[in-house]
């Protein structure tokens, strides 16, 4: 196992994030192998690991731009699903979502809402493990 690849496994491991340990162990590391570990260590093991950011502001970061895309709800479901372990509350994912709508559009944000609904509304979803 290299650095990069236990690096990444240890940012995954910090946003205690079920989907993203699954998404290691089988999903696409059945099909891609090779395509999994590119992510975990480019990803996690490279960028997230970084010292200038902290994870709370990478986390961020990563819902305004997947939410900004328009269509990447799987992604962005992941990723809000992460949010509490790094600090990050329901009321402040909303509010990334709004800033959203500015720079990126309301169909944008408006999607990233639907596509996070469930995770939004549930009241415990950011203190826990949800989804």
């Amino acid at each position: 196992m290299s650095d990069r690849y236990r690096r990444g496994l240890d940012v995954a491991e910090q946003l205690a994030n079920d989907k993203l340990a699954h998404f290691v162990k089988s999903g696409v590391a059945e099909i891609a192998p090779d395509f999994a570990r590119m992510v975990i260590e480019f990803a996690f093991g490279d960028l997230y690991s970084r010292e200038s950011l902290d994870l709370r502001s990478r986390e961020m970061i990563a819902i305004a731009a997947l939410a900004a895309s328009g269509h990447a709800g799987p992604q962005l479901r992941v990723h809000v699903e992460s949010a509490s372990s790094v600090g990050i509350e329901k009321a402040e994912v909303v509010e990334i979502l709004m800033q959203v709508a500015l720079y990126s559009g309301f169909p944008a944000a408006l999607n990233a809402l639907a596509d996070c609904h469930d995770l939004l509304t549930d009241d415990n979803c950011l203190t826990r493990a949800c989804g």
